[in-house]
């Protein structure tokens, strides 16, 4: 069943919901516009006029006055016309209670919490960080900018049209935050005036699709949006700026208190879809699945396929649809077979298969002997030490380069289990090739973690606030460990964990580009080079593997210049935006529900 279909209901619910879809199917509008033309600056008068329509489109949904709709009834039949992939919210509902008994099946009250912040006394707009500037939308490609941080963020994207009409209507306000050295967008934000959109005689405001890129070295970039906002309708006379923020985000609720919001009356009412579907029902089913389950998990449930989850902590479910079943841990499921599984968990076998071959790879030992250890380093002048078998970083030292520190590298990676490996050090650019289905899918450039100097902390607090950010953003999955091989990383610059270096100095923290140890991705599909795709297709087939990701160094991803390094069975797909990485994956599950 289409996810926006109705389902049926009993008795008296069934013949209300089906008279509000009657009416609803009558009378369902097209992408709507916004409600009135723009006014002159200002607070509203008392006898402006009402807006032809109560509801804005942001472009990833609408959001409904309530008070301008005449009825429970109306705000019910007007959720129930939501477009498909879109949300819908209902701000400032009265009884919702109401509004929830005429489609009591298909519309939820939503647990977020209201909060206003009062624009009639602003203190002074605080700066920006340093190296950001804050604009208004001005491109398209500030579109697709703000897109790749909504879907970086689990996020509804903008209809990229809709923004571009919209973007310069005064009751919208489309925000982007701007890193002026790189010229990349690393944040976004929405505002709505409603005295323009609705004629709002409380003369209101409101913030919505706060998104800051969750790969940005630099602090403060959501504060500074927000004050952006505040200013910006302040300046028009509006009395307050109001944002709906969920209820059990903690972290978010104890920054808009500190920033001096409060709680606001009235209450949020949306419709059941799949979108909103860990909201309305809890999460049960799913609590406790980390992001590189739940994204494909999300993406089942979108297409109608039935979700089983087995153990939550381990990333363990079945999908099931029409007959069909397919048990996962993750990405990894059972269309990879045994020998697949033991040729890439074994990094020695990963090389000597991919080798044998015809691809390129680094030169390898095992370590133990010290002496063959010396001899080995010698050689090649530079080497990674890493555990035999092992993932996401842990006990990886890179570009060891003498006899006592290599020793200390053995040590580290031997404490994670099993054998240690010697392994040539290759300069160039890390880069994660994930390929399904025996095609690549994706291409992603993982660079090591870094901080930002300020001038006034040290290392170590400068570390600590990226990781909160980065945790934070990820679901908890990536921080910088504060452990030897940092601190290893950190002298080969001068540093200690006490030092603080300069503003805008750039520190490095690790060498080792893993997420899980604080790296950053950035998607390079477009740019690979054909030889590189032809490279992570042919290691695919050679492993039998159909699901995969491919570590390479390269000198640049446009250059045909290549080693492989491994090959991960269960690649994670939570980090490839844009690329559609987790719908490809379930198409190669479930074809039929492409």
């Amino acid at each position: 069943m289409d996810e926006h279909q109705t389902r049926p209901h009993e008795g008296a619910g069934e013949d209300r919901l089906m008279n509000l879809l009657h009416s609803t199917a009558s009378r369902a509008p097209a992408t709507p516009a916004l409600l009135r033309s723009p006014a002159a600056d200002g607070p509203p008068s008392a006898d402006a006029a009402q807006p032809a329509q109560p509801w804005a489109d942001f472009g990833w949904g609408r959001l409904l006055f309530a008070p301008a709709l005449a009825s429970p009834a109306d705000i019910a039949r007007t959720l129930l016309q939501e477009a498909p992939d879109r949300r819908d919210i209902a701000l400032y509902v009265e009884s919702p209670q109401l509004v929830l008994a005429e489609a009591p099946n298909e519309l939820f009250l939503d647990p977020s919490l209201l909060l206003r912040h009062a624009l009639d006394a602003l203190e002074p707009l605080p700066p920006p960080p340093p190296g950001v500037a804050l604009r208004p939308l001005a491109t398209r490609g500030d579109v697709a900018a703000a897109n790749r941080l909504y879907r970086q963020r689990g996020m509804l994207p903008l209809d990229p049209a809709t923004a571009w009409a919209q973007r310069q209507h005064d009751a919208l306000a489309y925000f982007v935050a701007e890193d002026e050295a790189s010229g990349e967008v690393v944040g976004t934000v929405l505002g709505l005036d409603h005295a323009l959109a609705f004629g709002d005689p409380q003369g209101g405001s409101s913030l919505w699709a706060l998104a800051v890129d969750p790969q940005s070295r630099t602090a403060g970039i959501g504060q500074a949006l927000v004050h952006h906002v505040m200013d910006h309708f302040a300046r028009r006379g509006r009395r307050f700026l109001d944002l709906s923020v969920m209820h059990d985000n903690h972290q978010a609720i104890a920054l808009y208190e500190k920033l001096g919001f409060e709680p606001a009356t009235g209450f949020l009412v949306k419709r059941k879809n799949a979108h909103n579907q860990r909201i309305f029902d809890g999460g049960s089913e799913v609590a406790g699945l980390n992001v590189y389950a739940r994204v494909i998990v999300d993406e089942a449930r979108r297409r109608g396929i039935g979700v089983e989850v087995l153990d939550a902590e381990a990333g363990i479910f079945k999908l099931r649809h029409f007959g069909n079943e397919i048990l996962c841990r993750e990405s990894l499921t059972d269309l990879t077979g045994g020998v697949a599984m033991s040729w890439c968990q074994d990094k020695a076998l990963t090389l000597r298969r991919l080798s044998a071959v015809g691809l390129r790879v680094p030169h390898q030992q095992r370590a133990g002997d010290v002496q063959a250890d010396a001899a080995f380093l010698r050689e090649h002048g530079a080497v990674v030490v890493k555990p035999l078998q092992g993932e996401q970083g842990r006990g990886i030292s890179v570009d060891v380069r003498d006899e006592a520190t290599l020793a200390q590298a053995v040590e580290r990676a031997a404490a994670e289990g099993g054998p240690v490996l010697l392994e040539e050090f290759c300069a160039g650019e890390d880069l994660r090739i994930v390929v399904i289905g025996y095609r690549v899918v994706a291409a992603a450039v993982r660079r090591p973690a870094q901080v930002t100097g300020d001038g006034r902390s040290s290392v170590r607090e400068l570390i600590e606030r990226h990781s909160a950010r980065r945790a934070a953003a990820t679901s908890g999955e990536s921080r910088i460990p504060l452990d030897a091989e940092t601190e290893r990383c950190l002298a080969t610059q001068g540093f200690t964990w006490d030092s603080v270096p300069a503003e805008g100095q750039v520190v490095r923290a690790r060498l080792t580009a893993n997420l899980h140890t604080g790296g950053t991705i950035h998607d390079v599909t477009a740019q690979l080079h054909p030889r590189l795709r032809e490279a992570a297709e042919s290691a695919a087939r050679a492993l039998r593997i159909p699901v995969t990701g491919l570590d390479f160094l390269v000198p640049a991803v446009d250059q045909p210049d290549y080693v492989v390094i491994e090959a991960n069975e269960r690649p994670g797909l939570a980090n490839h935006e844009p690329q559609p990485v987790v719908q490809r994956f379930v198409d190669l599950l479930f074809p039929q529900t492409v």
